[in-house]
């Protein structure tokens, strides 16, 4: 199918060769592609800030090796924090929303979400956000049908639940959930009607071509997914992957690049990793499609990008005002 007008096809059958000649493809040529694909479907104008808070931090019983979350990762020096209230929670949002936030997203250290006074506190917490006008998108494991049929009730825009891999190398990073497990989570938050929000980690020693599976396994959801995450990974020590080079600058935007030729209707995320980034190279990477970033210095538990720094950044690209740190949100 097609969007109307355009020239750009939505593809649900991409293939992992066809992705990986795209990503290797000269590097010029490849944004530019994108870059055209990204006009075609978007308003290169509109960089949407999200900012995200961790409403449960630590202890989650997944091993997940990128994760400081993990209770199976001893060595990772982490303070806990138990879950938030909702006053607390909507307290924070409603800062990130008069920070220039147009999205609040929530995330739990959980396996999988439990019926309970824990659920009904973030089902509060969506109905608060919504209420200010933002949207509201909320990680919080797997769940089930009924649950994401109670999330949609409670006005959620937005469930978020990565891939982080392609099928091959799942496993490799983790061990207590299969990747089975994921697209049944997404199949339940499709069935409710609430947006998909679904992208990966690259840098966690996978080659091009499971970045490419991956991309091939979200292009076969019909719809793509609303909005893909591209994250690199930020290693932390004490956990399998605490040792990992940084992803090199330009890998990202190839990842970025590839992401809009692929799911060119989806809301690409310049997401965990930009705060190493130069301003230069997160421009580059909005060229090349990228039209969502977190603000908010921290993305759960790892650092982002200084707020005022982020506000430098968006009035270089168009006047945005004066920097105004001292009011900026932060995540956990």
């Amino acid at each position: 199918m097609t969007r109307p007008g355009a020239d750009v096809f939505l593809r649900n059958d991409w293939n992992v060769e066809e992705i990986i000649a795209i990503h290797d493809s000269p590097l010029l040529s490849l944004v530019a592609r994108a870059s055209a694909v990204h006009r075609e479907f978007h308003d290169v104008d509109d960089v949407q800030k999200a900012s995200l808070l961790s409403i449960k931090t630590g202890g989650c019983p997944e091993d997940c090796g990128y994760c400081p979350q993990s209770a199976h990762h001893k060595e990772v020096k982490l303070e806990r924090v138990h879950m938030m209230s909702p006053d607390e929670v909507l307290a924070i949002a409603a800062k990130a929303r008069a920070a220039g936030a147009d999205r609040f997203c929530m995330g739990a250290a959980w396996r999988s979400v439990r019926d309970g006074r824990e659920f009904d506190a973030v089902l509060a917490m969506v109905r608060g956000v919504r209420e200010m006008g933002m949207e509201a998108c909320v990680t919080l494991g797997m769940i089930n049908a009924a649950q994401a049929g109670r999330l949609k009730e409670a006005g959620l825009t937005a469930y978020n639940h990565n891939l982080d891999t392609g099928p091959d190398y799942y496993d490799k990073i983790i061990s207590t959930r299969t990747y089975d497990d994921r697209l049944e989570t997404l199949k339940a938050v499709r069935g409710a009607g609430i947006e998909m929000c679904c992208g990966g980690i690259i840098g966690m020693g996978e080659g091009v071509a499971d970045r490419a599976a991956m991309l091939a396994t979200l292009a076969r959801f019909d719809p793509h997914p609303e909005s893909v995450p591209i994250n690199a990974l930020t290693p932390v020590k004490g956990t399998p992957l605490g040792d990992m080079p940084r992803v090199d600058s330009l890998d990202f935007v190839r990842m970025i690049a590839t992401t809009r030729i692929v799911l060119p209707a989806s809301r690409v995320r310049l997401s965990a990793g930009r705060s190493v980034l130069s301003r230069e190279a997160q421009v580059l990477c909005m060229v090349a499609g990228a039209n969502s970033i977190f603000y908010g210095e921290a993305l759960l538990t790892t650092p982002n990008v200084e707020a005022c720094a982020d506000d430098a950044l968006f009035a270089a690209l168009g006047p945005q005002g004066a920097c105004k740190a001292p009011d900026s949100p932060a995540g956990a």
